[in-house]
C-alpha cells in the first residue's frame, strides 16, 4: 500500500472516530405489560388511576379505567404507542451506526480501489458494532474503554475496507485505539 493511501486511511480513521464521539443515540425506557396496585381493605370507592410517563418528547396514550379499591391487587394496563425505534433503542443504535459505517466504508473502498460495495458491507458491519458499543450501559460506566473500543472498531473497519491484509487491519485498529484514547483525554481537558 502506498504511503499516500496509508495517510488517507489514517485521516479517515481519525475523522470518523472524532465524528463518532458525540452520542447520537437516544435512550428510551420500556414499560412492563401491567402494573399491579395493592389497595387497602376498605369499602369500595371508585377511583381512577393513571400513570403519566414521558418518552422522548412524546406523550403516550394512557387508557384511564376505573379501578375499584378492594382488598385484592388488580392489574391496570397501559397502551404503548411509541415507534419501533423508541421501544428498541439498541436496534436503533445498530441501524444508525450501520448507515454511518456503510457510508464511511464505501468512501474508504473507493479511495483505496478495493471496491465501493465491499467497503460499504464491511463498514456497515463495523458501524453496527460501533453503535452497540456507544449505546452499551456497561461502556457508559467506563468512558475511556468506550472511546478506545470505538476507535479500535472504526480503525479495524477502515483497515478491512481499504486493504485485504490482516496486518494492515491490525495496525489500523491499533492507530484507531490510540486516536480514541486521545479523543477521550481531549474531551476531558476541554
Amino acid at each position: 500500500m502506498k504511503f499516500s493511501n496509508k495517510m488517507v486511511a489514517l485521516l479517515l480513521t481519525a475523522m470518523i472516530a472524532i465524528a463518532a464521539v458525540p452520542p447520537a443515540f437516544s435512550q428510551a425506557t420500556t414499560l412492563a405489560g401491567s402494573v399491579y396496585q395493592a389497595a387497602p381493605a376498605v369499602k369500595p370507592v371508585p377511583t381512577i388511576r393513571a400513570q403519566r410517563a414521558v418518552y422522548d418528547n412524546r406523550r403516550p396514550v394512557v387508557i384511564n379505567r376505573n379501578v375499584y379499591q378492594t382488598g385484592a391487587s388488580q392489574p391496570v394496563y397501559y397502551e404503548d404507542r411509541r415507534p419501533y425505534f423508541q421501544k428498541h433503542p439498541k436496534v436503533k443504535s445498530a441501524v444508525v451506526g450501520a448507515g454511518v459505517g456503510a457510508a464511511g466504508g464505501a468512501v474508504a473502498g473507493l479511495v483505496s480501489g478495493r471496491g465501493v460495495l465491499r467497503g460499504a458491507a464491511i463498514g456497515g458491519g463495523t458501524g453496527a458494532g460501533v453503535g452497540l458499543i456507544r449505546s452499551s450501559r456497561t461502556m457508559k460506566r467506563h468512558p475511556l474503554a468506550k472511546d478506545m473500543a470505538t476507535g479500535a472498531a472504526v480503525g479495524f473497519g477502515l483497515g478491512a475496507a481499504s486493504s485485504r491484509r490482516g496486518s494492515t487491519m491490525v495496525k489500523s485498529a491499533a492507530i484507531g485505539t490510540a486516536v480514541g484514547g486521545g479523543v477521550h483525554f481531549l474531551k476531558k481537558m476541554f
